[in-house]
């Protein structure tokens, strides 16, 4: 059983660029066990440029 957890890495308004490195963020869960399975854009602005990045991670459900 695997679990997941989404990273949302935000847009900058002017620059349109990341404000985070998003493969600073994918190597630091890696780190934490976690396993990169996609990136996601699902908010478009008007002219067609993601506004936000939705990283998905998966990783081994834990007991509880």
């Amino acid at each position: 059983m695997y679990e997941y957890k989404f990273v949302r890495i935000e847009f900058g308004k002017l620059s349109s660029k990341p404000k985070v490195n998003y493969q600073d963020v994918i190597q630091e869960h890696a780190r934490d066990g976690w396993r990169f399975v996609q990136l996601l854009t699902p908010d478009l602005t008007i002219n067609g440029v993601a506004s936000y990045y939705d990283l998905v991670f998966e990783g081994p459900k834990k007991e509880s």
